[in-house]
């Protein structure tokens, strides 16, 4: 249990924040934060895909645990960064703010999303960590460039490209709860679907004294002002990355570029041609294509790919710090954490994500001193049993082998 003062968050793992979180969110609202695409197949498989690792830890191994890593040049105290969620204003109030806070606070690092509710320059303010900037070209080339001057100026290191959203998937959840109806001006439309609220009042109150539907601060249209949520989902139809996009974006970006929601050797390697310094293994936490291998399942396969030519991370799926450890084996420099703080976020705003960071840095701490490690640079792939890939190395050494 964590206390904090004026709250006291009762939770020992992320799975009771996540019942936390469902008893104060709007049932639109944490169906959001909490579903997937489709079926939710892939949503499921990245939670799943961690359970069937095991791990062959060595016995008797004295001293420390150091958790310290650097990913791009920027030191973490544990290697987690905090992936972009987009409508976080719509979870909590304080919404990237209290992240940004929190995750300066735990001394990691921030990628604060396109479609952020806060200006910003006012997150970049918030944390005292390192902080990334996404990068959608939702809105045009005019707009995004905008976007990327403004976050060199306030000091972003690196900027995150998102390739795994030629569309927005199909997330049922979103459908049965009217989630386009709340989102639309239109008060008819929203008829069916607002007795949700009034079942959450604190939830609903905050709401309201925060002026209620946020616009997305960071994407400015010219002559119109920042974009409104209702118009996300057919802006990014028409704002898909593709590979010759990245010319452009280099010429404007001056430092690191990391390439986000790569699942495959080629598309990695793809990545690396056009100057990628970081590679995040991403199926976009099962909100995109439903029916796709799990991140984890593929990070060898990605790493084999990369040779060392730059950073891999990972994210998806990751409920415990045995989760993150897991992934280091596998030869991820750090994790993307995402459900895992929106779900603390909702509980209880930056109180919360500091209670799903203590929760997760103290099981990274466990695990290391469990598999007989004094340190994360220490871990590699013979602490881990390989039973959980056997069925995708044909398909990877056929890839490498092409």
């Amino acid at each position: 249990m964590r206390d904090t003062g004026s709250t006291s968050i009762r939770a020992v793992n992320i799975e009771d924040l996540r019942r936390l979180a469902e008893r104060r969110l709007p049932r639109v609202v944490f169906d959001y934060l909490d579903g997937g695409s489709e079926a939710e197949i892939t949503l499921s498989e990245n939670v799943r895909a961690f359970q069937e690792i095991l791990f062959r830890p060595r016995q008797a191994i004295p001293g420390a645990c150091n958790l310290r890593t650097q990913v791009l040049g920027s030191e973490l105290c544990f290697p987690v960064l905090l992936a972009p969620i987009g409508y976080t204003r719509l979870i909590h109030a304080q919404g990237e703010l209290a992240v940004a806070r929190a995750a300066g606070a735990a001394g990691i690092g921030y990628v604060v999303a396109t479609f952020a509710g806060h200006r910003l320059e006012d997150v970049k303010r918030a944390t005292a960590g390192p902080a990334w900037y996404q990068l959608y070209l939702i809105g045009g080339r005019e707009v995004a460039e905008a976007g990327m001057e403004r976050a060199r100026k306030a000091g972003y290191s690196a900027l995150v490209v998102t390739v795994d959203t030629a569309v927005s998937g199909l997330r049922e959840r979103d459908l049965r709860n009217g989630m386009s109806e709340l989102l639309s001006p239109s008060l008819l439309s929203k008829l069916p679907y607002l007795h949700q609220f009034f079942f959450r009042p604190r939830w609903l109150a905050s709401f309201l004294r925060d002026g209620g539907l946020p616009r997305l601060e960071n994407v400015v249209v010219p002559g119109k002002g920042p974009m409104a949520l209702v118009d996300v989902s057919s802006g990014l139809s028409a704002a898909a990355i593709t590979w010759s996009d990245f010319r452009w974006i280099h010429q404007l970006w001056p430092g690191p570029i990391v390439v986000k929601g790569v699942l495959t050797g080629e598309d990695a390697r793809r990545a690396l041609d056009h100057g990628a310094a970081a590679i995040v293994v991403s199926n976009h936490g099962g909100r995109q294509l439903d029916g796709v291998a799990a991140s984890i399942q593929v990070l060898p396969e990605v790493v084999a790919a990369v040779e060392g030519r730059a950073e891999v991370l990972v994210d998806g799926g990751v409920r415990r710090g045995s989760d993150i450890v897991k992934a280091l084996c596998l030869g991820a420099r750090a994790v993307l954490l995402g459900r895992a703080y929106g779900y603390g976020l909702a509980a209880a705003g930056e109180e919360g994500v500091g209670c799903a960071l203590d929760i997760i840095r103290s099981g990274v701490e466990r695990t290391l001193r469990l598999v007989g490690a004094c340190g994360v640079a220490e871990l590699n792939s013979s602490m881990v049993s390989d039973r959980a890939f056997r069925k995708a190395r044909p398909h990877s050494q056929a890839v490498e082998t092409k």
